[in-house]
């Protein structure tokens, strides 16, 4: 059997088999392992401690067809210098390398841009003071991730590069851990002018003086923006973004932003008209009237996510109904608000109202109960993602329900629902023609459940 089967056909079948089976293909022959090998493009690696250079050097020359690799260490480690330059050397097809293993030098980048012409997304961690000249070799990079550490101990930094003009290819930045006074920032700033999406995690500042008016530019072209945990300086990008970019269509704030700052940019942005994503959490400020400008400026928005707004009441959600909406919105995020729970009969009007909705998450509301999430599904006829983990009180009769109600359903989260049991698994996967994906504890997955997911080709997740 094994020789009728030709390479090209066994590749394929090797690619389309989950990554457990890799392990017991390489064990039936010689022949087989060659070819896993050659079928492997992906890799993701974590060590404990750092691997031997040649042992490691070996293994991933055995790998030609690598694209992408992500590769971590649990130890802490001074320099991975030698073995990022190991990966360069070894994988000259690289286009994704995700290298988080500690901080590396300028020289071991160089080197990986000259070894991996063709990489289009590079994840890495650099010391302090920073240097972003290495980036200029890097023709077809266009994701770009940083992640800051500690200074360094080379020589200091002298800022005649900042003042060097050359246009990146970048198209989406993540930036972490950047202070308001980091030098070399200004370098990106200046020169990132292709950059669509930016990301800034638990970043203080934007870099140092000089690279205030460079940060400005860089907002002008961007579409999507996302602010994790960087409560000193969202107030600022707020504003900045409400004055100059027009075109953003994509918001997420976690964790950040006063009451006047989110309430101007909902109210004054130049980009309201476009946006169609927003996505707040922990905002502890947010209340009825961010909501109401939400429903009065936002007309394009498709995608709402609200996550701890423990400020929002029903009357700031009905707005969203009532004054238009209605029929754009496709997704709705309520996780963890109190209002939620708190409110009888608010899912109905939301439901009654939001007709277009797509997806909708509710996860994490302890206290909901199976009659006010029924009662707002009777009207989600509409629905293909639904996602209720954490949702304690729900009960069997909500799957019913569910099966009932929302037969386009193909995406669905009862994880950590105690109400629910394995009877009503059992019918709810037998009554939803359409479900793809279901997300529940292994332990109410019964054997006929899991016989009729088997034979529905549905994917059942614990």
């Amino acid at each position: 059997m094994d020789s009728i089967l030709c390479e090209e056909l066994l590749q394929q079948i090797f690619l389309r088999l989950p990554p457990p089976s890799s392990a017991a293909v390489s064990l039936v022959c010689k022949r087989w392992l060659h070819l896993l090998r050659s079928s492997t493009t992906s890799l993701s690696l974590s060590f404990i401690q750092p691997p031997l250079t040649p042992l490691f050097s070996s293994f991933l020359r055995f790998h030609p067809y690598l694209s992408t690799i992500s590769v971590t260490i649990n130890a802490t480690v001074d320099s991975s210098d030698h073995i990022l330059l190991t990966v360069a050397n070894s994988c000259p097809n690289l286009k994704h390398l995700k290298f988080l293993t500690g901080p590396v030098s300028n020289y071991s980048l160089i080197t990986l841009s000259n070894c991996c012409p063709n990489l289009v997304s590079l994840a890495i961690t650099l010391f302090r003071p920073f240097t972003f000249l290495w980036l200029i070799p890097f023709r077809s990079l266009k994701h770009l991730s940083i992640y800051s550490t500690g200074d360094s101990c080379e020589l200091d930094y002298v800022d005649f590069y900042d003042s060097c003009d050359y246009e990146l290819n970048l198209e989406s930045l993540l930036l972490t851990g950047i202070q308001s006074g980091d030098k070399g920032v200004s370098f990106l700033w200046k020169n990132c002018k292709k950059v669509k999406t930016l990301k800034l995690k638990s970043c203080e500042g934007v870099g140092d003086q000089g690279s205030f008016f460079g940060f400005i530019q860089c907002l002008e072209g961007l579409e999507k923006v996302e602010l994790r945990t960087c409560r000193t300086i969202v107030d600022g990008v707020l504003l900045k973004l409400a004055e100059s970019c027009v075109m953003l269509n994509s918001l997420l704030v976690y964790d950040g932003g006063s009451k006047e700052g989110l309430l101007h940019f909902l109210s004054q942005g130049k980009c309201c008209s476009n946006l169609e994503n927003l996505d707040l959490r922990l905002p502890l400020d947010l209340d009825n009237n961010h909501l109401i400008a939400i429903a009065e400026n936002l007309r394009s928005l498709r995608s709402l996510r609200l996550q701890s707004s423990c400020l929002v009441t029903g009357e700031g959600l009905k707005s969203l109904g009532k004054r238009g909406m209605g029929d754009g919105l496709e997704e709705l995020a309520l996780i963890n608000c109190d209002v939620v729970e708190g409110e009888s009969g608010l899912l109905t009007t939301l439901g009654q109202d939001l007709k277009s909705l797509r997806k909708l998450d509710l996860s994490f509301n302890d206290m909901l109960l199976d009659k006010e999430l029924i009662s707002m599904l009777v009207s989600c006829n509409n629905l293909n993602e639904l996602k209720l983990r954490g949702c304690k009180k729900l009960t069997n009769l909500t799957l019913v329900s569910m099966a009932k109600c929302c037969k386009k359903l193909e995406t669905v989260d009862v994880m950590y629902c105690g109400g629910i049991e394995a009877k009503g698994v059992e019918l709810f996967v037998l009554n939803s023609p359409k479900l793809s994906v279901l997300q529940v504890e292994e332990n109410k997955v019964s054997d006929v459940a899991r016989t009729w997911a088997s034979n529905k080709f549905i994917e059942i997740v614990a």
